[in-house]
């Protein structure tokens, strides 16, 4: 009985170091994460629509967390939300006082003008956002009517060809890196852009693949002149275009 006692005690004294040592590294631990891991240094990349300083504030205003390490976590659990234009914000670790913010920004293919506001779309006709904003470089059609939109609903254009074709013109002008400033369909369903002080005319649209593949070296020769350019019947093997100067 006594040798049993002996060593049921020096067990217990055996449990009781290793606990304390199990409580010493974890104060020193927590010592060490919240001492030694503030941030000094947030690195912004992917971002176009929001410049480095309003990611940052976005990130901060957040439940932002001094800490390189449990910022990053918190993230992950818990990731930044609902800010226009953007998918997903992503933080990384990049040392023990500096995090990388990546900006996932929505994939925007146009927008619309509807009630004062700018309708975003992506590339299957989707809406991404209902803004006060103006992205200067997403076009805006005009001349359309809609009884309503809903956020994350396919755009309501009951016309499947007008449908298509606003697609197809803001993809062909996102692929030739087209300022246009807006896009436009006439009462005679027909389609008109500008472009600083030029209103270019496209006709019916049956086209534009033709009369927008050119349209960039075409503008650049009508560099600072006011008017109207006539595309209606261009054809690119003889490179038929009028343009008319507004006096």
């Amino acid at each position: 009985m006594s040798e049993n006692n002996k060593i049921i005690k020096f067990q217990k004294r055996n449990t009781h170091v290793v606990s304390a040592v199990i409580l010493v590294v974890l104060v020193v631990a927590l010592v060490i994460l919240f001492t030694c891991f503030n941030i000094n240094d947030i690195e912004v990349t992917g971002n176009k629509h929001y410049s480095k300083d309003q990611i940052i504030k976005y990130v901060k205003n957040e439940g932002y967390i001094d800490n390189t390490v449990l910022l990053m976590l918190k993230n992950k659990i818990n990731p930044i939300s609902d800010i226009p234009f953007v998918a997903k914000i992503g933080i990384d670790y990049a040392s023990a006082h500096k995090i990388t913010v990546t900006v996932y920004e929505k994939a925007i293919a146009g927008c619309i003008e509807y009630m004062d506001r700018y309708v975003y779309f992506d590339q299957d006709g989707y809406v991404l956002e209902i803004s006060l904003k103006k992205l200067s470089d997403s076009p805006c059609v005009t001349g359309m009517s809609f009884e309503s939109i809903e956020l994350h609903e396919k755009l309501p254009i009951k016309d499947k060809k007008r449908f298509k074709l606003i697609l197809k013109l803001t993809q062909l002008i996102s692929k030739y890196n087209l300022e246009i400033d807006s896009i436009q369909f006439t009462s005679d369903e027909e389609v008109v852009l500008y472009y600083d002080d030029i209103r270019i005319e496209l006709g019916d649209g049956s086209k534009i693949e033709e009369q927008l593949i050119d349209l960039n070296q075409i503008l650049e020769g009508l560099s600072g002149k006011k008017g109207t350019l006539d595309m209606k019947d261009f054809d690119t093997a003889v490179g038929t275009a009028s343009f008319k100067a507004k006096k």
